[in-house]
C-alpha cells in the first residue's frame, strides 16, 4: 500500500554551497563560536570541529504526525505503520494514513519525571514470527527509579495491547535523580541486545560511571530473553556485573550499527563542550568522569579538568560547545545518493547533524533543518529510504525528509 501523509507543514529547504574536493584548500568548521573550556586542545586532528561540507542536496520536509507529548522514538512495523514512544509514557502507532491510535495498553508503569520516562522501541529481529518488540523506561521503584529493558507480544487491532510483558534488564542501582538515563536498543549481528546507559547525574566523585558493580554509566549486551552472553567482557569477574560491555559513559543517547561492518556506534551527552560520537568496543574505559572535554555546567572544571589519560579511551569526535546529541543514524538508502554513507545525529539545539567519514574519522560537518528550529530526538531512515525524525516538543512531530521535486 502506497503510504499517504498529511503534510500539515511542508518546507522545501535546500542546502547551499559547493561539496569539498580534494584540490580544495578545507574549509572553515561550522562552529565558530568559542570552545566551552578554554586551553583544551583534542588528542588528534579534526577531533573537534571537522571542516563544514555542505553537499548541496534539496530536499523536502513533510510533517506526518503532531500532537506527540516529547515523542522520543520511532520504529518500523511491516506495514508501513510506526510505532511512535511518547516520553510521558505512551506508546502509540502512527497508521499509514496519518491517523494515531489509542496508546497502546498493557504497557508498565513508566516514572516520566524530568529526563525519565518512555524511551526507544525496537521491533525483534524475528518480529513476522514472534510479533515481539523491546522498549526501555525510566521503572518507578524503592529509591526512585531505574533504566530498564522489556518485551512482549504487540498485538495489532482497533485497540492494540501488549501481551506477556517481560523485564529483560535493570540498571542498578535505582536513583531519585531525574537525569541521565541512556536508554537506546539496538540488536547486533549476532542476535545480542545493546541497552545503553547513563550515569544518572550523580556526583562526579562518585565515578560510579567507571565502578565494575554498578550498571549506571556503562554500555551493557544481553541476549533477546535478558540472559548474558558467555564472550561478554567482565563474564567470570566477581567484582563486576556480567552485562557489561563498556565503561565510563555519561548519558548514550544515540546508537546505531554501521550497515557495512556491523559495528556499534554511539553519541553520548557530555560534559558542557564534551559530547562524544564514539565506537565502543568491549572491555573499554571511555573515562567519563575521569577525563572529558568540556566543563561541568556551572563554568567550573570536573575533577582534575583533564581530558586524556593513559588507559581511558578518546572519543572519535566530539563537539565544543555541544550539539545535545539524541539519535543516530547510518544513511545507506537510495532516495539520496548523495548522502550515502553518511552518519546523522539527532541535535536537541535545533538541527540534524550530519557527518562524513573517512576511515572511521569525521572530515566533515553538516548542519541541517536550523530554520525549523526543532529539538531532534531521534533520526531513522526508512524501508522507503526516507529519513525520519521525531521532535521533542510538547507539540512533537514526526518529520519526513524526501528529495525535492
Amino acid at each position: 500500500m502506497r503510504l499517504r501523509h498529511f503534510a500539515l507543514a511542508a518546507l522545501v529547504l535546500s542546502a547551499c554551497g559547493p561539496a569539498n574536493t580534494a584540490s580544495a584548500l578545507p574549509n572553515p568548521p561550522v562552529q565558530t563560536r568559542p570552545p566551552n573550556a578554554e586551553g583544551q586542545t583534542p588528542a588528534f586532528p579534526q577531533q573537534t570541529r571537522a571542516p563544514e561540507e555542505n553537499l548541496g542536496v534539496a530536499y523536502t520536509v513533510e510533517t506526518l504526525a503532531t500532537g506527540l507529548d516529547h515523542p522520543w522514538s520511532l520504529a518500523f512495523l511491516p506495514d508501513g505503520s510506526k510505532l511512535v514512544t511518547e516520553r510521558a509514557g505512551r506508546l502509540r502507532i502512527l497508521g499509514t494514513d496519518g491517523k494515531l491510535s489509542p496508546p497502546v495498553a498493557g504497557l508498565p508503569e513508566v516514572w516520566a519525571q524530568g529526563q525519565g520516562g518512555l524511551f526507544d522501541v525496537v521491533l525483534s529481529p524475528d518480529f513476522a514470527k514472534t510479533g515481539l518488540i523491546y522498549w526501555t523506561y525510566a521503572e518507578p521503584r524503592d529509591g526512585g527509579a531505574g533504566a530498564t529493558a522489556a518485551r512482549a507480544k504487540l498485538v495489532l487491532g482497533a485497540q492494540p495491547r501488549l501481551e506477556n510483558v517481560q523485564v529483560l534488564w535493570r540498571q542498578m542501582p535505582a536513583s531519585s535523580s531525574p537525569l541521565q538515563f541512556g536508554g537506546r536498543l539496538v540488536f547486533a549481528r549476532d542476535g545480542a541486545l545493546f541497552v545503553t546507559g547513563g550515569d544518572r547525574g550523580v556526583p562526579y566523585d562518585k565515578a560510579n560511571a567507571r565502578n565494575l558493580d554498578v550498571s549506571v554509566g556503562k554500555l551493557v549486551r544481553i541476549r533477546p530473553d535478558g540472559s548474558i552472553p558467555a564472550d561478554n567482557p567482565y563474564v567470570g569477574n566477581p567484582q563486576a556485573k556480567p552485562e557489561i560491555w563498556s565503561v565510563g559513559h555519561r548519558n548514550i543517547q544515540g546508537a546505531t550499527l554501521n550497515p557495512w561492518t556491523g559495528q556499534l556506534w554511539t553519541v553520548e551527552h557530555g560534559a558542557k563542550g564534551g559530547d562524544e560520537l564514539n565506537k565502543p568496543q568491549p572491555g573499554k574505559d571511555y573515562g567519563w568522569p575521569t577525563i572529558t572535554y568540556g566543563e561541568d555546567y556551572s563554568g567550573k572544571p570536573i575533577l582534575g579538568g583533564i581530558t586524556s589519560q593513559a588507559g581511558l579511551e578518546q572519543p572519535v569526535y566530539y563537539w565544543d560547545p555541544v550539539i545535545a546529541p539524541s539519535g543516530l543514524a547510518f544513511y545507506d538508502g537510495s532516495l539520496f545518493p548523495a548522502w550515502k554513507g553518511s552518519l546523522f545525529v539527532g541535535g536537541l539545539k535545533g538541527y540534524l547533524v550530519r557527518l562524513t567519514l573517512k576511515d572511521d574519522k569525521v572530515v566533515g560537518e553538516e548542519r541541517l533543518l536550523s530554520e525549523l528550529g526543532f529539538r531532534i530526538r531521534d533520526v531513522v531512515v526508512g524501508p522507503d529510504g526516507a529519513l525520519y525524525l521525531v521532535t521533542d516538543e510538547d507539540d512533537g512531530r514526526v518529520l519526513k525528509l524526501v528529495p525535492k521535486t
